[in-house]
C-alpha cells in the first residue's frame, strides 16, 4: 500500500497570508509539507511549475491547487471539491 503524500503549502517567510493559512490548517489538524520559497529555490521553480505564479500561500495536494490565498478564498475553492475537504479532514461547518 502506498503512503499518501502530504498536501504542500508554499509559503514566504513574512508573509501575513502565509501565517493565517499555516493557523488555519494546524487548527483543522491538516498536516502539511511546509515549504518556505524563500529558502529553496527548487521549492520555488516546483511552486511555479504547479501554479503559474510566483505568490504565496500556495497550496497543492494531488491536483487540488489552490494559488495565492486568503483562508477564506481557500475555503470558497475547497467547497467546490468535497472530496478533497474529506480527506483533508476540514469539516464544512467553517465560518
Amino acid at each position: 500500500m502506498s503512503k499518501e503524500r502530504l498536501p504542500v503549502l508554499y509559503i514566504k517567510s513574512g508573509c501575513p497570508w502565509c501565517r493565517e493559512a499555516l493557523s488555519f490548517f494546524n487548527s483543522n489538524g491538516v498536516d502539511l509539507d511546509v515549504r518556505d520559497v524563500t529558502e529553496n529555490a527548487k521549492d520555488m521553480d516546483a511552486m511555479v511549475s504547479i501554479s503559474g505564479q510566483t505568490k504565496t500561500p500556495t497550496f497543492e495536494y494531488d491536483d487540488f491547487v489552490v494559488a495565492d490565498f486568503s483562508v477564506d478564498e481557500f475555503l470558497a475553492e475547497l467547497n467546490e471539491f468535497p472530496e478533497v475537504r474529506q480527506k483533508l479532514g476540514i469539516s464544512d461547518d467553517e465560518n
